[in-house]
Protein backbone atom coordinates (compact mmCIF):
# COMPACT_ATOMS: atom_id res chain seq x y z
CA UNK A 1 0.00 0.00 0.00
CA UNK A 2 2.87 2.71 0.80
CA UNK A 3 1.57 4.03 3.60
CA UNK A 4 3.41 4.97 6.83
CA UNK A 5 3.03 6.62 9.83
CA UNK A 6 5.48 8.73 11.13
CA UNK A 7 6.43 12.35 13.26
CA UNK A 8 7.00 15.24 11.17
CA UNK A 9 9.40 17.64 13.05
CA UNK A 10 8.78 20.65 11.01
CA UNK A 11 4.95 20.34 11.72
CA UNK A 12 5.11 19.40 14.90
CA UNK A 13 3.00 16.38 14.32
CA UNK A 14 1.92 12.57 13.88
CA UNK A 15 1.55 12.07 10.09
CA UNK A 16 0.73 9.72 7.81
CA UNK A 17 2.77 9.79 4.47
CA UNK A 18 1.05 7.44 1.38
CA UNK A 19 1.43 7.91 -2.42
CA UNK A 20 -1.08 10.78 -3.09
CA UNK A 21 0.01 13.27 0.05
CA UNK A 22 0.38 13.38 3.47
CA UNK A 23 -2.04 13.54 6.24
CA UNK A 24 -1.36 15.37 9.07
CA UNK A 25 -3.01 14.00 12.52
CA UNK A 26 -4.38 15.07 15.21
CA UNK A 27 -3.29 12.62 18.80
CA UNK A 28 -6.40 10.99 19.15
CA UNK A 29 -6.11 9.87 15.13
CA UNK A 30 -2.70 9.32 15.68
CA UNK A 31 -3.39 6.79 18.57
CA UNK A 32 -6.10 4.88 16.67
CA UNK A 33 -3.43 4.85 13.24
CA UNK A 34 -0.76 3.39 16.15
CA UNK A 35 -3.52 0.56 17.05
CA UNK A 36 -3.80 -0.65 13.59
CA UNK A 37 -2.72 -3.59 13.89
CA UNK A 38 -3.70 -6.00 11.23
CA UNK A 39 -5.41 -7.75 14.11
CA UNK A 40 -7.30 -5.46 16.34
CA UNK A 41 -10.71 -5.46 14.97
CA UNK A 42 -12.89 -1.68 15.43
CA UNK A 43 -14.49 -2.32 18.50
CA UNK A 44 -11.12 -3.33 19.96
CA UNK A 45 -9.16 -0.37 18.95
CA UNK A 46 -12.06 1.60 21.06
CA UNK A 47 -11.32 -0.35 24.17
CA UNK A 48 -7.53 0.09 24.06
CA UNK A 49 -8.31 3.90 23.52
CA UNK A 50 -11.06 3.58 26.56
CA UNK A 51 -8.56 2.31 28.71
CA UNK A 52 -6.32 5.46 28.32
CA UNK A 53 -8.46 8.21 27.17
CA UNK A 54 -12.05 9.63 28.84
CA UNK A 55 -15.25 10.04 26.36
CA UNK A 56 -14.13 7.60 23.82
CA UNK A 57 -16.91 6.61 21.67
CA UNK A 58 -16.74 3.31 19.08
CA UNK A 59 -18.77 5.28 16.74
CA UNK A 60 -16.61 7.72 17.05
CA UNK A 61 -13.46 5.34 16.21
CA UNK A 62 -15.52 3.30 13.79
CA UNK A 63 -16.23 7.06 12.00
CA UNK A 64 -12.23 7.57 11.88
CA UNK A 65 -11.58 4.28 10.87
CA UNK A 66 -14.31 4.77 7.93
CA UNK A 67 -12.44 7.87 6.94
CA UNK A 68 -9.09 6.66 6.71
CA UNK A 69 -10.32 3.80 4.92
CA UNK A 70 -11.58 6.08 2.29
CA UNK A 71 -8.32 7.97 1.86
CA UNK A 72 -6.38 4.52 1.25
CA UNK A 73 -4.55 4.95 4.87
CA UNK A 74 -5.76 2.06 6.21
CA UNK A 75 -7.39 -1.32 4.87
CA UNK A 76 -9.69 -3.60 6.83
CA UNK A 77 -9.71 -6.16 4.22
CA UNK A 78 -5.95 -7.38 5.57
Amino acid sequence: MGVRASYDQVRESHVVLFPEGVLVLNDTAAAVVDLCDGRTNVAGIAERLAADFDGVELQDVTDLVDRLVARRVVDLDG
